[in-house]
């Protein structure tokens, strides 16, 4: 599996430059079964990570972009009438890839971002009683710009918490932009745009494989224990009004458990644990004063990680 992992990185690192950890966040929620939302400011390279993510595994790919005109039976699909056969046949909407992009999806009304619920959670799509399964491995990267409000629909408590991470990619450093410009744009380098000629260098199989895998990175009790006192310290502290569901705590031990494999562990750590808990966490408190504030709910969960103590050696027992 780290042989299949490091290929995986090394293929993204051909396009996007400068972003190993956010890689391997991203990395770890595929493997965890989980979704991702990349929210930052345009041209950051959110839309050609998941086109490479898609490349690599040679996953089927679809690209939506979500506006306020957009219908959820553009998503989910529709039965449609045919006067030549006299029956209705299903067609299939844009949900059904295996890596599904949902770009600026704060951009759709309610009711269509209500479309990708089902999907996320379920894997499947009912449309008209009938319920169609969707391909196997599936994976959402929705996309969102922060700072451009106007036309745009807050995604609700619901749908944020049916992504497993949340992340922004942020800005390249001097060195980075340098590297960026003389790999697209300097004909001695490649003369051609790196992501046209990405390869796959996993198939779906490995993919599940490496799905399946993960489900045996062992976790200690104590650390169950350690991920559930940090989700009762965000329901108890003085300004959090909704802190971390059951679903939280499952998605940062499912997360921790991938994050583990990715680095070659065959354990969950306290500190795995700590390193993954932010991106898990943070959109899924609701601050008094506020529906969701990020930077106020990365300082909370900061003083969360200091209030509770982290078990010491226990956790390295192995069953």
């Amino acid at each position: 599996m780290n042989g299949m992992i490091t290929r995986v990185i090394a293929n993204l690192e051909k396009v996007i430059i400068g972003k190993t950890e956010e890689i391997k966040l991203i990395l770890a929620a595929l493997l965890a079964g989980g979704h991702v939302l990349l929210e930052d400011v345009p041209g950051t390279g959110k839309t050609v990570l998941a086109k490479a993510l898609a490349k690599s595994f040679d996953c089927e790919f679809s690209r939506v972009q979500f506006t306020p005109d957009l219908l959820p039976s553009e998503l989910t699909g529709i039965n449609f009438y045919s006067p030549k056969s006299g029956e209705f046949t299903f067609r299939k909407g844009s949900l059904f890839a295996n890596i599904v992009l949902g770009d600026e999806i704060n951009r759709a009304t309610p009711r269509t971002q209500s479309g990708l619920l089902e999907s996320m959670e379920e894997r499947q799509i009912t449309v008209d009683g009938v319920t169609h399964p969707l391909p196997a491995p599936y994976f959402v990267i929705a996309t969102q710009n922060p700072i451009e409000t106007q036309g745009t629909f807050p995604l609700p408590e619901a749908q944020l918490d049916r992504f497993l991470l949340q992340l922004k990619l942020g800005y390249p450093s001097s060195e980075e932009s340098a590297a960026i410009l003389k790999r697209f744009i300097d004909p001695e380098e490649a003369g051609r745009d790196p992501l046209k000629t990405l390869q796959p260098v996993c198939g779906l199989e490995d993919l599940l494989d490496m799905q399946a895998s993960v489900k045996n990175i062992y976790v200690h009790e104590v650390i169950f224990k350690y991920i559930v006192d940090l989700a009762e310290a965000t329901r108890n502290h003085e300004n959090v009004s909704l802190g971390i569901s059951t679903r939280g705590i499952l998605a940062l031990t499912k997360i921790a458990q991938a994050y583990c494999a990715i680095r070659g562990e065959e354990f969950v750590t306290p500190k795995a644990v700590l390193d993954v808990m932010p991106y898990v966490f943070a959109h899924r408190l609701i601050i008094k004063g506020g529906i969701h504030r990020r930077g106020s709910a990365f300082a909370i969960l900061d003083e969360i990680k200091d209030s509770v103590t982290a078990p010491v050696e226990e956790w390295k027992a192995k069953r």
